[in-house]
């Protein structure tokens, strides 16, 4: 049995390196070169804002930086209470481009929408009056590099691609933030790798929700946002409609253009994989069983052989753990933090699966996906 499961362990890693789309080569995950001014492109960029007081100054600054495209803002303002719209204000009228920011008093919640999209849903409303080339759809809390937004542009004219995401540089200072974020990439890429996603001769779709590019033309083709109304993981869930209608998508890994939203503690990150963890299993438990089965026995199975003091497990058992740690490697080296941590996978993956046991929790308490206030993921009890 201790064979068995070494093998199994041994032959999954052998799989992950060597078969399943190249996921963790983190240098093919960047930007190719491309032409910044291709077009000068038109965007409009939708930033829906609850409460981000604290960062979206920064936000909207970047983006009226942005060169080699014609961009406008427009920001939903989701209900604040802390001065958010006043904050993005201020920021536009210090870069002295004031005339490029429409801040939007965001419409009270309508039922069978997430509270998110609703702000989306409404900014795009606007923006499409405006008649871009594309929508950037970006999260309050991203500061984008000043060639970030063209660099879509040019990947979605070169590729071509109808849809063109970043997986932004994630905030990684705290000691919690240096365990936990490089998993959170590995796992997303594992989960969706972006040679698969690029690839129309597979059905595997996914998106980072914190800057998509995607054409006016291919949103409306794919129903708009009112086809993702209640999705918790919209971002994968609007990749997926732009493919199934035809649609190419092509997914990232940004150098510059980051999240500037701290999480700073163990709690605080547990919070936001739980948020969305049991939605990703499709809220089946059947599934979240075999989930916690499998990571047990491909993640923390391989360094607990070490332990046991036979020959032949331990050696398939080291093996296994060397193979991971390669894999997990180059993401560690991408955050610039100790090559230590690389062996430290096991610990991380069940901290995973605890989260994820917690978002299943959650769910059942009829508290699935709280954000802010509101409850995303409502049990359907």
């Amino acid at each position: 049995m201790l064979i068995l499961a070494g093998t199994i362990g041994l032959a999954a890693w052998l799989y992950m390196l060597l078969a399943h789309g190249g996921f963790w080569r983190v240098r093919r995950l960047m930007p190719p070169d491309v032409n910044l001014d291709a077009g000068q492109a038109t965007v409009v960029a939708v930033v829906p804002a609850r409460d981000e007081a604290d960062v979206v100054g920064r936000c909207v600054a970047s983006l009226l930086r942005q060169r080699g495209v014609q961009l406008r803002v427009v920001l939903v303002d989701d209900g604040s209470s802390d001065g958010t719209a006043d904050v993005a204000r201020k920021a536009a009228k210090a870069a002295g481009k004031s005339e490029l920011l429409t801040v939007l008093a965001g419409k009270p919640l309508e039922p069978g929408w997430s509270g998110k999209l609703w702000a989306v849903q409404q900014g795009v409303e606007h923006a499409a009056a405006l008649h871009p080339d594309f929508y950037l759809l970006t999260d309050a809390d991203i500061e984008h590099s000043p060639a970030s937004v063209a660099t879509l542009a040019g990947i979605a004219t070169e590729g071509p691609y109808d849809m063109a995401s970043f997986m932004v540089r994630l905030h990684c200072q705290s000691f919690a933030e240096k365990a936990l974020i490089p998993a959170f990439v590995f796992f997303f890429f594992m989960l969706y790798p972006p040679a698969w996603i690029a690839d129309q001769r597979r059905k595997t779709a996914g998106a980072a929700g914190g800057s998509i590019l995607i054409r006016r033309e291919a949103l409306e083709r794919a129903g708009g946002i009112a086809a993702i109304r209640a999705e918790v993981i919209d971002d994968c869930a609007l990749a997926r409609r732009v493919k199934q209608f035809g649609g190419s998508v092509w997914l990232g890994l940004a150098t510059e253009t980051a999240s500037i939203r701290p999480y700073g503690t163990f709690a605080e990150i547990g919070k936001m994989i739980s948020r969305s963890a049991f939605n990703q299993l499709r809220h089946s438990w059947l599934l979240l069983t075999v989930s916690v089965a499998g990571m047990a026995l491909i993640y923390a199975g391989p360094p607990l052989l070490l332990l046991i003091h036979k020959l032949v497990p331990a050696l398939l058992g080291g093996a296994a753990w060397l193979l991971m740690a390669i894999c997990y490697w180059p993401v560690i080296r991408f955050y610039r933090i100790s090559p230590l941590w690389a062996l430290a996978l096991p610990l991380v993956a069940v901290f995973y699966v605890g989260a994820t046991v917690h978002s299943a929790v959650k769910y059942a308490m009829g508290r699935g996906g709280e954000w802010k206030g509101r409850i995303q993921d409502p049990s359907k009890r």
